[in-house]
């Protein structure tokens, strides 16, 4: 009897997101399984597609049924593995089969081979050194993993401060998963912006480690995915893609940083890492690792409600290494008493010291979330929509409009709360802080870091490494800096504007600033030499500020949790943004109201609240107009419910997130 192939056309069209039946030659019935990606004839013209079934029932005339052309070239199959994976995430995150398959593929083809390798600095001084002595806490928590991992094998989150040693808890975990001969992935934000790190598990497991990362060619991924495949290969270092590493007999999955905004895809499907490799050590019988010391509030929150097994790393693993002193300098008072400087004095005097000790200095702009709010100088206070607690954004035409709700009012020209004249939009940026070290501090040896200085394929490490030789006295930056980088002769950080990303028109704000001023913060005083950190901001009796200032991460959740509660957001409440796209305004803005009201009208009885539509923070890139609305509700499967809901009747126009 014939063999049939059903097949998902490589064609990222919700209206094609159905497998076509096709005939295998004989010749091929063999060698086809479900995950090859073969060539067919597909309208008028030849397009690749993924088995995804076989069987011998033709579901139509089988005259009518067109025959597969061969193997795509060079191509890379799936394995079942990644199929169910792949599965899954079409139905989480609200995308075609296809966008999910394409995912979830790494390399899609073979180009030209390539040597992987490390960023060039981080092979200078390689030696092999024999595993570090774990101390009791690290002895613990990496026993802890170990027993999860032989009995429920829930996710272990790994809670450790700034310098607590979660790293060797890592390798300590892997060093027993590889020599029971299985493999393991290891993820962090950005190679480039960690080489450091990369380093020392290429200084402990020797040759068979394989990278993957932005800055690679085509050949070198190709490459260690193929190596991967073959076992020839135990551990994987990346980003959120080496998530997808098709290693055959996966035992472990590690993600370093977890809370971090990078395991967030943006585009389609917009998969959360964490979740998905949650949904893959579920499939792979594999462990799973996540560690920070400013866990998420959704990791956090599991923990606390036992889906996560929490482990607490609350010490410094180097002996005579202590949590920096923290200073908060209030800006408003710094404008009252005559300093409009971007350096407060204290700042400034700490500043001159550790330059007359020859001690680097750490510069942490923080950038994030800055773009278009409006603020008081004299008070601090920022202008937020009344209805969903977070920023309003500023438009030409001088109007504030929320992003969550619509809500819109007259920017105004005083301080709606002093009475100050200083009120205004905030910006500056790295280069003009560059100009004022230089001009205050003469003779100063200043490295920047931003997205200008890091252009090339080695343009992170290459600044990174020439800090740590001591190449510069302060390294100055955005997020980028304070992202698990260990710099001994740090003896000070300064973070300039601390509270911007208070400012973001998103309820994750507070989390965000808190995860980024603590991770700041741990840059000092890591290897013995006492470390001082100014925060200087224009909010200091804010919790997340103050809660940063102490590295007291049970405080802030105490706070966060409370007012997501109060205000139904994630997460101890799910919430759908839904993104509505399109090309003419008029008739987007008309779409994006239509879906709100139907599903007001389908889901009233559930009590599902629906805010929105209005214009998307990005409101139009590349001459497409965006609108969102968020719908609300405790069920999560009820919002996957509208999710595919909207996919249907939204005509390929409209993506969603859960959270």
């Amino acid at each position: 009897m014939p063999l049939y192939a059903d097949i998902i056309v490589n064609i990222s069209v919700s209206a094609l997101d159905r497998p076509f039946q096709y005939l295998v030659p004989e010749e091929m019935e063999a060698a086809i399984r479900p995950g090859s990606r073969v060539d067919i004839p597909f309208g008028t013209r030849n397009v690749t597609g993924y088995v995804v079934g076989l069987g011998r029932t033709p579901l139509v005339d089988p005259s009518r049924i067109r025959p597969v052309l061969g193997f795509a070239p060079k191509g890379v199959a799936l394995e079942d593995r990644a199929m169910a994976l792949a599965a899954w995430m079409r139905e989480r995150y609200g995308c075609t089969m296809n966008q999910a398959l394409a995912t979830v593929l790494p390399a899609k083809k073979a180009v030209r081979k390539g040597k992987p390798k490390l960023p060039a600095p981080a092979w200078e001084g390689l030696e092999m050194r024999p595993p570090a002595v774990l101390n009791g806490p690290q002895i613990r928590a990496a026993q802890a993993v170990e027993e999860e991992m032989a009995g429920q094998n829930r996710p272990v989150l790994l809670h450790g401060i700034t310098g607590s040693g979660k790293t060797e808890v890592y390798m300590a975990v892997m060093e027993k998963v590889m020599a029971a001969g299985r493999q393991v992935i290891l993820l962090i934000p950005e190679i480039s912006l960690t080489y450091q790190n990369v380093r020392r598990f290429y200084q402990r497991f020797g040759a068979r480690i394989g990278l993957i990362h932005s800055r690679q060619s085509q050949g070198e991924k190709y490459e260690t995915v193929e190596k991967a495949r073959k076992g020839e290969l135990s551990l994987v270092i990346g980003p959120r893609s080496a998530l997808f590493t098709p290693f055959p007999d996966l035992g472990l999955i590690v993600i370093d940083e977890e809370h971090d905004e990078s395991y967030f895809s943006e585009t389609s499907p917009r998969y959360h890492s964490v979740e998905v490799a949650e949904k893959l050590a579920q499939l792979s019988g594999a462990g799973l690792i996540l560690g920070s010391a400013t866990p998420s509030l959704d990791s956090y929150y599991k923990a606390q409600n036992g889906v996560y097994r929490l482990e607490k790393l609350e010490y410094r693993a180097v002996e005579d290494s202590t949590l920096p002193r923290v200073e908060v300098v209030d800006l408003r008072r710094e404008m009252k008493e005559g300093n409009k400087s971007i350096f407060s004095r204290s700042l400034k005097s700490r500043m001159e010291e550790r330059l007359a000790k020859k001690e680097q200095i750490i510069l942490f702009l923080n950038r994030r979330g800055f773009a278009g709010f409006v603020s008081c100088r004299s008070c601090g206070k920022p202008l937020l929509c009344p209805h969903c607690d977070v920023s309003l954004t500023l438009h030409r035409g001088g109007f504030l409009k929320c992003h969550y709700c619509g809500y819109q009012i007259q920017a105004p020209e005083i301080c709606p709360s002093c009475g100050s004249p200083y009120i205004a939009a905030f910006g500056t940026g790295t280069q003009k802080v560059e100009g004022l070290i230089e001009k205050t501090f003469p003779g100063a040896k200043v490295l920047r870091m931003d997205a200008d200085t890091t252009k090339g394929k080695e343009g992170h490490s290459r600044i990174l490494s020439a800090f740590a030789r001591g190449g510069a006295d302060i390294l100055l930056g955005t997020q980028m800096i304070v992202k698990g980088h260990d710099f001994p002769r740090v003896s000070l950080v300064g973070i300039l504007a601390a509270d911007i990303s208070l400012y973001r028109e998103d309820y994750r704000a507070a989390e965000q600033t808190f995860a980024l001023l603590t991770q700041a913060a741990g840059r000092a005083g890591r290897a013995g030499i006492p470390g001082e950190v100014v925060i200087q901001t224009y909010q200091p009796d804010h919790y997340a500020v103050e809660a940063a200032s102490r590295q007291d991460y049970e405080a802030f959740y105490r706070e966060e949790i409370a007012r997501r509660r109060l205000l139904h957001y994630p997460p101890s409440g799910c919430m759908l943004e839904v993104l509505v796209s399109g090309r003419e305004e008029q008739e987007n803005t008309a779409l994006a109201e239509s879906l709100a009201e139907q599903i007001r009208r389908g889901f009233a009885s559930s009590g599902a609240d629906v805010i929105g539509p209005a214009p998307h923070f990005r409101s139009k890139v590349q001459d497409v107009y965006r609108q969102v609305l968020l719908i609300k509700h405790p069920d999560k499967e009820l919002l996957l419910q509208i999710a595919s809901r909207l996919q249907e009747t939204g005509n390929g126009r409209v993506q969603s997130d859960l959270y």
